[in-house]
Formats: C-alpha cells, structure tokens, sequence
C-alpha cells in the first residue's frame, strides 16, 4: 500500500492548539513513517498601532524561531526530524505556497489559535485552509 501521508505539513503558531496537532503529527510520522514539515508564518498584513512595524515583527521573528526550535528538541526526544520554515506574508497563502512546493500530502492544524490577545490565529484560519488546500487537512481539537 503506498504511503499517502508521505509529507506532513503542520502550521505552528505556539499555541497549546498546535502543540496537540504536533503531537497527532508524531504519531502519524511513526505510524506512517513520513516525513515531517513545520511552519511559523509571521503575519505582516496586520494594521499595527502599537509598536513601530519593525520593531514587532523583530519580536514575532524571535518568536517564530523560537516555537520551531522547541518543536525540534521535542520531536528529537522522539528520534524524529523535520524541515523548518519561517516565513511572512498572509498566513493561509504562506501555508499553501509551502504545501504545495513540498509536496505535502496532509496538514495538521489546531482548531484554535493563540486567543484573543493576539489576532494571529491558526483556529481561525483553520477553516480557510481546509477549504483552499490542495491537500488533505487534518484539524485537531
């Protein structure tokens, strides 16, 4: 039977929300034996009072970088690896454009993002990308 979970895309955003649809990813990886694919798409379309424009998106950048480095100690403890991207633009398209270059065959993503405090979230957005995948789309609660 050929492997149709072969590439495994899944969106990180630093939620508890992504860290279950990381989770369901390992055990998928193990099951299936595919290879593994993380993303933190920094957000760049946000109208931005705040903080100057730069600043913020330095401290989503670190951010970003962050949530994949701990991904990757957590997935080494499991003896598995994965490709990581960080990107910027518009999360739904950054997240098509790398499944489709990659060749995924499946993303998995949390319901629900960061909250209300942060209007970057995956949960949301959830719903747009299972619309407009090429692939399949996995959205764990």
């Amino acid at each position: 039977m050929s492997n149709n979970f072969q590439k495994i895309l899944v969106p990180l955003d630093g939620s508890v929300y992504s860290e279950k649809a990381l989770e369901r990813a390992c055990e998928l990886v193990n099951t299936f034996d595919s290879s593994l694919i993380l993303i933190y798409v920094v957000e760049k379309s946000l109208p931005i009072n705040l903080l100057d424009r730069k600043e913020y998106l330095d401290i989503l950048r670190k951010f970003g970088t962050k949530v994949l480095k701990k991904a990757n100690v957590k997935l080494a403890k499991r003896g598995i690896t994965a490709k990581t991207f960080l990107k910027e633009g518009n999360i739904v398209s950054e997240i098509q454009k790398t499944a489709k270059k990659e060749k995924c065959n499946l993303i998995i993503v949390g319901n629900k993002g960061l909250g209300s405090v942060s209007r970057l979230l995956l949960g949301s957005i959830s719903n747009k990308i299972s619309q407009s995948s090429s692939c399949s789309v996995l959205i764990v609660k």
